[in-house]
């Protein structure tokens, strides 16, 4: 069935704290979505961020941020004072998240809700602890120990650095559980609090018929509980330190090519055990969401393989990856699970043998297919039923920007092909674009509904800081009239809920 959806990070949702969390504001946005028509929301990844606060850098893959519970809940709950909400300061402009201020506010506010309101909710937070002991338990002792010596796990006492490296290792460092069973508390009571109002948003989103769509990064940092806690999975030597690293290699938009850093996967290893972790992980974003991307799917064909130590991307070379073992692994362990495969990149056979093989939907991106310098991507009539058409995804300029500072001639082929005018707006022409595509699904940015230009766009990939991932909608932004301006074209292409769903 055709269908469309919005993509809006929870970050970027209004609320008077600093960020947009998993409270009322989520709600009422999944209320916009139900009324646009829309039937899917889709999200950036959901784990705890480090100091980058990009969503693709995250302390583990299991858990959730802290950074996203709604501090009203709490309120409304008892575990805080409205008062001591109020009194933070969380950032003088609504338009952006200052996350060094969120981040300090927040750490301070939990630990006052954990203080209040672990001993009361005692049983229910043990119950939670059982049901995901597979993953808390390393998370929350690792988030203490690093909080306890203020630095990263490679810089640990040994009988910590390498507890899951050696038998019989983890005993030495039984002194820190004990001396830090405080924080170790703490780390997972805030988890509870966290997949509480998961559980709440996911099924109101259920009752209002939106679907959730998550994404899963290829990678994780070695900075991070999945590292530390799982050693003999990634291409470490016996220092534990990375042999080679992940990027990207040079192209027309980045000479020196992308150096993500984070370590590769042993992935002989991984296939040796069936993919034990790689299904761990995705059975857990199959209770989390009803669609997942999978970022950089072509890493699973053939990865970019970059010696540690170096500074671009640029001495890299291509290894194999798993291909159709962990597909087929994946699709035995979630059967009923739906996925998006992110295949943008370079055309190249294996990754097309392995989208074919897989059956997942493949992305197109209407600011690709008009790249007349580096011939482009799929013309839209050539978007296979079987996609995601995007007009650009989070890592693209919005689609006002695209049409300020993109190649004349891109944006000139844009114009004859899709009939673009000042009269009908050039972005929602974009849109109209985009919406008529024979692709089963349509997700627009929620900047280009509203016509933001470069001041909306969430990342620039290769760079860190600056304004990425701090855009966020302006209070009163989601409008009736925006509500019925989307749904009346989402129906006149057959996308619309209301007429037939997802």
């Amino acid at each position: 069935m055709r269908s469309s959806g919005i993509l809006l990070h929870i970050t970027s949702l209004p609320s008077p704290h600093g960020i947009g969390t998993l409270g009322k504001s989520a709600m009422d946005f999944v209320d916009f979505l139900s009324e646009a028509g829309q039937s899917y929301w889709q999200i950036l990844p959901i784990g705890p961020t480090n100091e980058s606060s990009s969503p693709y850098q995250s302390y583990s893959t299991f858990a959730g941020n802290p950074l996203l519970i709604d501090l009203d809940e709490l309120v409304s709950e008892g575990l805080l004072k409205a008062s001591e909400v109020d009194e933070i300061d969380w950032g003088s402009d609504p338009t952006r998240v200052d996350f060094k201020k969120v981040r300090a506010g927040r750490s301070h506010l939990l630990r006052s809700a954990y203080q209040r309101g672990y001993a009361g909710q005692l049983k229910a937070v043990q119950k939670f602890r059982e049901d995901n002991a597979d993953w808390l338990e390393d998370y929350a002792f690792f988030m203490a120990l690093r909080k306890y010596f203020g630095t990263w796990w490679g810089c640990w006492p040994d009988e910590l650095r390498l507890s899951f490296a050696r038998a019989g290792a983890d005993e030495l460092g039984a002194p820190y559980r004990e001396k830090l069973a405080e924080d170790i508390e703490y780390v997972m009571f805030v988890q509870y609090l966290f997949f509480q109002q998961w559980v709440q948003l996911r099924s109101y989103a259920q009752r209002r018929g939106v679907k959730l769509f998550g994404d899963i990064p290829i990678y994780v940092p070695l900075d991070s509980a999945d590292v530390w806690s799982n050693p003999s999975q990634f291409q470490l030597d016996e220092k534990l330190m990375p042999q080679a690293i992940a990027g990207v290699p040079p192209d027309g938009f980045t000479a020196d090519g992308q150096l993500w850093g984070n370590p590769l996967y042993k992935w002989d290893q991984m296939g040796m055990d069936g993919y034990s972790w790689w299904l761990h992980r995705m059975r857990r974003a199959s209770e989390l969401f009803d669609v997942v991307r999978i970022d950089h799917f072509r890493g699973l064909a053939s990865y970019w393989s970059v010696p540690a130590g170096d500074t671009t991307a640029r001495r890299g070379h291509w290894e194999q990856g798993p291909r159709a073992a962990l597909i087929d692994a994946i699709k035995g362990e979630c059967p009923s699970m739906s996925f998006v495969a992110e295949d943008l990149g370079y055309p190249a056979d294996d990754v097309e043998e392995l989208l074919a093989h897989s059956g997942f939907p493949g992305m197109e991106v209407l600011e690709f297919s008009f790249d007349t310098r580096d011939g482009g991507g799929n013309m839209p009539y050539q978007y296979p039923i079987n996609s995601v058409c995007y007009i650009g995804t989070h890592d693209n300029e919005t689609a006002r920007q695209w049409l300020g500072s993109a190649y004349p001639k891109d944006v000139s082929l844009a114009k004859r092909y899709l009939g673009l005018s000042a009269e009908e707006g050039y972005v929602e022409g974009l849109i109209r674009g985009a919406m008529a595509s024979d692709s089963k699904l349509f997700v627009a940015q929620m900047q280009d509904w509203l016509g933001l230009g470069a001041e909306a766009r969430m990342n620039t990939p290769g760079t860190v800081g600056g304004t990425n991932w701090c855009w966020r909608l302006f209070p009163g932004a989601l409008t009736p009239d925006l509500s019925r301006k989307i749904a009346t074209m989402t129906s006149l292409f057959g996308r619309s809920a209301r007429v037939g769903g997802c």
